[in-house]
Formats: structure tokens, C-alpha cells, sequence
């Protein structure tokens, strides 16, 4: 078969009525979590997780409703952007620059309008990047032995600060204190317990789903308790959306350019939306000079990081299913997911999977029109949801992830693990320590340990296997060059030469 007859078959699988009903559910409630500021992608799919066991969804299912969650969260960030000011989540920010600026003008609907459609190219630009370019990916891994693997994981953490965006020195002790937290649990060669301090809870592991909801969710919901609520709000005119439809035609160029440095971003480890988002907007910036009238309300400044951000998020599903390799926060989400299933995302994913695989991305194509076709009617309903008080929606954060993590094991240690993780996330979040390192650590520590393993048991212990391929140097070569490439990026943006 090729791949479109895979994709054909992937379409036989999205279509069948529960897939389009969980399609429907999770664009629809992942735009409203979007259009939370604070919540985001990584807190919405996360949350979301728990309730996807609690419903026994098979696996296809529930990461069709967690991909959509995530795909909703992308395009309901820019409604908090444009109509407060305030970015839905990072990757949004850039289109409060111009978003904002034309809402204050009485063209929020005009904005809002734009951005969905951008949102909509870009995305889905992205998914058929992800159909075309996944499975040639997956010819080159399917060669990978333990020592290129293990290169891999290499190249992982050596781009890991640009998942963060946060400063190396951060990102590499959030990325240390992940793999120490990977490496509890029973030794897979010795059966020596490592790290359990006699717990036979911890025997296993720590519970990925576990680490994250209290990372994210409940340091978040503890966050909030220490904001200043008293904060008034500013509602701005909305307006009809129509007219952004129709200067989508004119910003067609700026969608498009848009759209291919987010899916190139998205695809690079460590890349991700923010940076698709950033390199969008500046590109136009510079591209229009003074003919632009950018910082002050111009379309294209609305349109170019939403195609940019939400091409991005679809282009980082690539390292992730085909190499295991997460390219985004909310990525290592999903890959948690996976593995709590006992699937492993790489090479083998696409041949044992294909039912999955390829209905998740003909899942995408569905859940990309949906999204436009919700988002261009009922922006109003999106945008006041806004309103609903603060003190009604945390409690209901807290009360999702405590039933959610219960019911995974029903078991009362799992919930003490979720609020000591939730303690440390408020910590490492306070100390501006990026939690998404922990998360890769925690994920990928344990499978980089069994690599190397298996690399020294080939050779009876030596080490030069590790780089003894052409395949292992150019993975070490090309980590390196990424690693110089972000240290110089963060060198000039604190000298404020980009």
C-alpha cells in the first residue's frame, strides 16, 4: 500500500461515528481551554488524559480526542490574545502585537475572523507535511540500532531549551532532575529496587499520567491562588468575523510563508510553536518594513504567527510518532499517553498501528475543518467564556484532576504522587525552572538507560559502538549544530539584536 491508499483507510477509520463524535468533543472543548489564559495546550491535554481511561477509550480513540483537544487549544489561544490582550499560551503571544490593537478599533471580529483561517491553512499545511514526510522518516529510523537510538535521545535533550524557551542552564537541571526521577523504580537488568525507599507503590515506576497532571494542573491551580484577582477586564467590540474571512485573500502570501517556517519549526526537536509563531511574525515584520503598519493593527501581523504557531503544532506529531521523539510540551504529553498504553511512537509504531496512525491523521484533516467551521460562528460564544469567573473554573480544574488520577489506579498513593508533583511544579515554576525537561526526563530516561544497555551488552562494554555509524555521527553532528544554533539565538535575543 501506499500512502494514500494508507490514508484512504485512515479516513475509514476517523469516519466511523464515535472517532467524529470524540473529533467534535475535543476541538470544541479544547478552543474553550485554549481561550483560558494560564490554561493552555500542555494543561488542557493533560487534564484531559485522566477522563480518556476513565471512559476506557482504546487507544485510536482517545488520542483522536487528545489531538483534537490540542488542535483546539492552538486556535482558541488567539481569542484571549486579541479580544484581552492576554495570549491564550505562549505560541499566541505574538498575536497580541496586532491582534489587540485592531480589536481596540472596534475589528476584533475582522481579527478573529483572519486568524481561524490562518489557523486553518496552517494547520493544514502541517498535516499533510506529517502524511508525506512521516513515512519516508520512518524508512530512515526503521535502520536504528540501540547506539543510534540512544544518539537520539541524545539529540533530544540537546535541543530540549528550545522546547522551553527558558535559559540552558534551567533547562538542563529541570532535564537532570527528570531522568533521576526515571530511574525509580525496579533496575530493568538487576531487579534491584532503586530509589523506592520501600514504597511497593513505586516498584513500577512513578505513573507518568501521575507526574504530569500535578506538574501542570495543580501547580497551576496553585499559582492562581497567590494572583491578584481584583484585575478588571476591558471587553472590546467583537464584531462580525466575515470580513477577515475576506482578507485572508489578501494575506494569502503571508499565510503561506507562515505556514512553511511553522511545519519547518514544528519538525525540529526543541523547535516548536513559539518559535514558528516568532520567526512568522518577523520575517513579515521585515518584509514589509515601512509599508506595514505592524505593532499598530495590521492583518498581517494577526495572520502570520497563527499560521505559523498552529503549523508548528502540527509538524512537531512528526519526531514524535515517527522517532518517539516529542518536539513540544504537549507532544511529551501525548507520548505519556502512549506509553501508559504499552505503545511505543517510532519506526515499528507505523507498521504494528496503521489502523491508529493513519486515523489519527485523517482525524486531523476532520478536526481542522470543524474547527474553522466552529470557530467562524460561534467566536462570540468562545469569546465570552472569558467571562466566567476564575473561581468557578479552578475548582473545577482541581476536582477533573483529582477523580481523573483516582480513577486511573483507584488508588490513594497515586493522589498524595499528584499533589507532591504539583508542590514541586509550583516550586520549579516559582524558581522560573521550565517543568517540560522533568517531563521528557521522566519519559524518556528510562528508554535512553535500556539503549546504552544494550549498546555495551552487544560489545561487552565498549564504548566507541555509541559512535561507530554514520547514522550515530550525523545524529551527534546535528544535535551539536542545533545546540550551538540556540545558545547564539539566546545570545542575540539578550543583546536584543533580533
Amino acid at each position: 500500500m501506499d500512502i494514500l491508499d494508507f490514508l484512504v483507510h485512515g479516513f475509514a477509520v476517523a469516519l466511523q461515528p464515535e472517532h467524529l463524535l470524540l473529533a467534535l468533543i475535543g476541538c470544541t472543548v479544547g478552543t474553550l481551554i485554549g481561550a483560558l489564559p494560564g490554561l493552555g495546550p500542555v494543561n488542557g491535554v493533560a487534564l484531559m488524559i485522566p477522563l480518556a481511561f476513565n471512559f476506557g477509550l482504546a487507544p485510536t480513540a482517545a488520542l483522536i480526542l487528545l489531538v483534537s483537544v490540542y488542535y483546539g487549544c492552538m486556535y482558541g489561544g488567539r481569542i484571549s490574545s486579541i479580544v484581552l490582550n492576554i495570549p491564550g499560551d505562549e505560541p499566541a503571544m505574538m498575536t497580541t502585537l496586532d491582534g489587540y490593537p485592531m480589536a481596540r478599533a472596534g475589528r476584533g471580529g475582522e481579527a478573529l475572523g483572519l486568524s481561524a483561517v490562518a489557523s486553518f491553512v496552517g494547520a493544514t499545511i502541517a498535516t499533510i507535511g506529517l502524511t508525506l514526510f512521516a513515512p519516508l522518516l520512518v524508512k530512515v529510523a526503521i535502520r536504528f540500532g540501540p547506539a543510534e537510538y540512544f544518539a537520539l535521545f541524545m539529540l533530544a535533550f540537546a535541543t530540549i531549551g528550545g522546547v522551553t524557551s527558558g535559559s540552558f542552564t534551567k533547562s538542563f537541571i529541570a532535564a537532570c532532575l527528570g531522568l533521576l526521577l526515571g530511574t525509580v523504580g525496579i533496575d530493568p537488568v538487576s531487579s534491584v529496587a532503586r530509589y523506592t525507599f520501600g514504597w511497593y507503590e513505586l516498584y513500577d515506576g512513578i505513573d507518568y499520567l501521575v507526574a504530569l497532571i500535578g506538574l501542570f494542573a495543580i501547580s497551576e491551580c496553585l499559582l492562581f491562588l497567590e494572583r491578584d484577582h481584583r484585575l478588571e477586564i476591558t471587553p472590546v467590540r467583537l464584531g462580525s468575523a466575515v470580513p477577515g474571512m475576506r482578507r485572508s485573500k489578501s494575506c494569502a502570501s503571508t499565510i503561506g510563508r507562515g505556514s512553511l517556517i511553522g511545519f519547518i519549526a514544528g519538525v525540529l526537536p526543541g523547535a516548536g510553536a513559539s518559535l514558528g509563531s516568532f520567526l512568522s511574525y518577523s520575517l513579515e515584520k521585515r518584509r514589509w518594513g515601512d509599508k506595514g503598519d505592524f505593532g499598530r493593527g495590521d492583518p498581517r501581523g494577526v495572520a502570520a504567527p497563527e499560521a505559523g504557531n498552529n503549523a508548528a503544532a502540527g509538524g512537531a506529531l512528526i519526531p514524535m510518532l515517527s522517532l518517539g521523539i516529542p518536539g513540544s510540551g504537549t507532544t511529551a504529553i501525548l507520548l505519556a499517553l502512549l506509553l501508559s498504553m504499552n505503545i511505543t511512537p517510532g519506526p515499528l509504531l507505523f507498521e504494528q498501528q496503521p489502523d491508529m496512525v493513519w486515523g489519527l491523521v485523517a482525524a486531523l484533516f476532520i478536526g481542522n475543518v470543524m474547527l474553522l467551521v466552529l470557530n467562524i460562528p460561534l467566536v462570540g460564544l468562545f469569546a465570552k467564556v472569558l467571562q466566567a469567573p476564575s473561581w468557578f473554573l479552578m475548582p473545577m480544574v482541581v476536582l477533573v484532576a483529582f477523580v481523573g488520577v483516582y480513577s486511573l489506579n483507584n488508588s490513594p498513593f497515586d493522589l498524595f504522587m499528584m499533589l507532591a508533583f504539583g508542590v514541586l511544579g509550583y516550586v520549579l515554576r516559582k524558581l522560573e525552572i521550565p517543568t517540560v525537561p522533568v517531563v521528557l526526563g521522566l519519559l524518556l530516561g528510562g528508554q535512553m538507560e535500556f539503549n546504552l544497555r544494550r549498546a555495551m551488552s552487544i560489545t561487552g562494554g565498549d564504548w566507541s559502538i555509541l559512535w561507530s555509524s554514520g547514522i550515530s555521527i550525523g545524529i551527534y553532528v546535528f544535535a551539536a549544530t542545533l545546540l550551538c544554533a540556540g545558545l547564539i539565538y539566546a545570545l542575540l535575543v539578550k543583546r536584543r539584536l533580533v
